[in-house]
């Protein structure tokens, strides 16, 4: 096992970076179709029927309180419709994509908060760190699982780690209810993420920290359980947190964690990563299942990893046509594009990746 530095990684710089050349197709081919790189009013009645369903089968279970059979149905469902939330309203929000007006971004953002999590907390971690520093063991806090689970080669192994692929669906469950429950607060109280320091909270963002983590408990714990009793809720919260962790987790590793990324490990000594910075996001992500529209529609385009990877900033409604740049470009450059045509294919990588991790 390597050693990992406790200083911030550079990336090799080059007179004309291929991110250069990639800018310049891509606003070129928004000036041509004279289009916004933001949300439609697809994207906008998207988020519309997620969150009214979602309000609707929340609503049905608190205070309706349907047969047990059907409540865990309609508890799996909320678990999914969450994760779609996530997906396609609260992520491109957070990274200004959602809209080109920007109260309507902070508000689809802000959306995280209503479900548990905490929007700050969540721009540290994704935007800042992994957006940057993607794969980078000690870093990127995507792949710090430990002890659980070895996500890369640099990292400790432990002997549970020989059937992580064949235990990591029930830690993947779990995510949605330790975010929320506890690795905000370990961030909050800790003041780091992933080894780095946090940005200085404001009064506000301390106030929306405490005031929406109540708020929550009182949505989804104190309400549900004066409705329906403790026993009720606690089968149904576990459902839907489960699902929700599950789906969201797959989604996020399917993207990073196959066989055919890379785990960049910068120069012990310079602090330096080989590759300069889109190089390095091309290398350390995957897309899969580019050609069905409904995971597309599902999962806010996190298929389209790579494109999402390179232009944040860019709705994902887009990520079908500038990916055939972005594909292009990659062949011309000879920068191996990583993609599997379906679902179960990048699940199958997924799963040989973590069993090669657990016995290497």
């Amino acid at each position: 096992m390597m050693s990992m530095p406790k200083f911030t990684p550079k990336f090799t710089t080059v007179p004309h970076s291929f991110h250069t050349e990639l800018k310049s197709r891509i606003t070129a081919y928004f000036e041509e179709v004279g289009k916004a790189t933001t949300g439609d009013y697809n994207l906008f009645l998207k988020a519309v029927i997620l969150m009214l369903s979602t309000a609707v089968v929340y609503i049905h279970l608190v205070f309706f309180t349907p047969g047990v059979i059907w409540a865990l149905l309609e508890c799996a469902l909320m678990g999914c419709l969450v994760a779609a939330i996530g997906f396609n309203v609260m992520h491109d929000g957070a990274h200004g994509s959602f809209s080109k007006y920007k109260w309507l971004n902070h508000f689809a953002a802000f959306s995280l908060n209503i479900l548990g999590g905490n929007s700050f907390m969540w721009n540290m971690k994704h935007n800042v760190i992994h957006h940057a520093y993607t794969n980078v063991d000690g870093v990127d806090d995507d792949i710090d699982i430990q002890p659980w689970m070895r996500m890369s080669a640099t990292q400790k192994k432990y002997k549970l780690h020989k059937y992580q692929h064949l235990y990591f669906w029930f830690l993947y469950s779990l995510l949605y209810i330790f975010w929320i429950f506890v690795l905000d607060y370990a961030k909050y109280f800790r003041r780091e993420v992933g080894g780095m320091p946090l940005k200085k909270m404001t009064l506000g963002d301390h106030f929306v920290f405490w005031g929406f983590k109540i708020f929550h408990a009182f949505l989804f714990v104190g309400l549900p359980i004066y409705m329906v009793g403790f026993a009720s809720w606690v089968i149904g919260f576990v459902t839907f947190t489960c699902v929700a962790g599950f789906v969201l987790s797959i989604v996020f590793q399917l993207a990073h964690t196959v066989e055919h990324t890379a785990f960049p490990v910068p120069n012990a000594e310079t602090g330096k990563l080989d590759d300069e910075w889109a190089v390095h996001q091309i290398k350390t992500t995957a897309n899969f299942a580019t050609h069905n529209k409904i995971v597309s529609w599902l999962v806010g385009g996190l298929n389209f990893q790579i494109e999402h990877h390179l232009f944040p900033k860019i709705s994902h409604v887009h990520y079908p046509a500038i990916s055939k740049i972005i594909r292009q470009a990659c062949q011309e450059y000879g920068i191996v594009y990583i993609e599997y045509p379906r679902v179960r294919y990048a699940v199958a990588s997924h799963v040989a990746f973590l069993r090669e991790m657990g016995r290497k």
